[in-house]
């Protein structure tokens, strides 16, 4: 049964909707109507909130980043020394893409997302500060990044979110099984101490 459009927290379930459907069946099978379906409103509803797909995408997205720049500071401390902030940082990567492959992979799908859009643009970026910022764990760079610590941050960057697309991908686990490796989130977990 349909909710009622007025419903308080309608955008609200709109966006767990299209998070449920991401988890479950994939980038491919969202759509308004399929969304809305989900949250048992009339194929109508979503336009109300949300201009069409891409502005509830890039709202979920918006959701996203944030809660991903909550995990990895969740495991950054003041008293870490930088080599250990990064592994933790590096291990907290890849368990937000481990506990929401639909989402983390939405969030890298520029051609999905709105990215004028400026709460977007803060969500993410305040993501990458927490990443950058390796010798000062506050998660909000004060400034422009220099040359050197934006290579690096970038070659880090590059680094753990590959490491985190082959794991979903399949791609650690087969070759752990063709090398007879029994653990493959062990191979994961010892290839974060390669991070640059």
């Amino acid at each position: 049964m349909a909710k009622p459009y007025h419903h308080g927290d309608l955008r609200a379930g709109l966006l767990d909707a299209a998070e449920t459907l991401l988890d479950t069946e994939g980038i491919a099978a969202l759509s308004l109507r399929a969304i809305a379906r989900a949250a048992g409103v009339s194929h109508a509803a979503p336009k109300h909130h949300f201009r069409d797909l891409t502005g509830l995408l890039t709202a979920l997205t918006t959701i996203g980043f944030e809660r991903f720049r909550a995990a990895l500071l969740a495991e950054v401390h003041p008293e870490m020394p930088p080599a250990s902030r990064l592994r933790a940082l590096g291990s907290a990567y890849l368990g937000f893409a481990r506990a929401h492959p639909g989402l983390f992979q939405l969030m890298f799908r520029s051609e999905r997302l709105d990215w004028t859009s400026p709460d977007l643009r803060q969500a993410a970026s305040a993501a990458f500060a927490v990443l950058s910022d390796i010798d000062a764990p506050s998660g909000a760079s004060a400034g422009p990044i220099p040359r050197e610590g934006l290579v690096r941050a970038l070659a880090r960057w590059s680094f753990v979110h590959g490491v985190a697309t082959l794991w979903l991908d399949g791609r650690v686990a087969a070759m752990a099984a063709k090398h007879q490796q029994p653990d493959p989130g062990g191979i994961v977990h010892d290839m974060l101490a390669w991070l640059p």
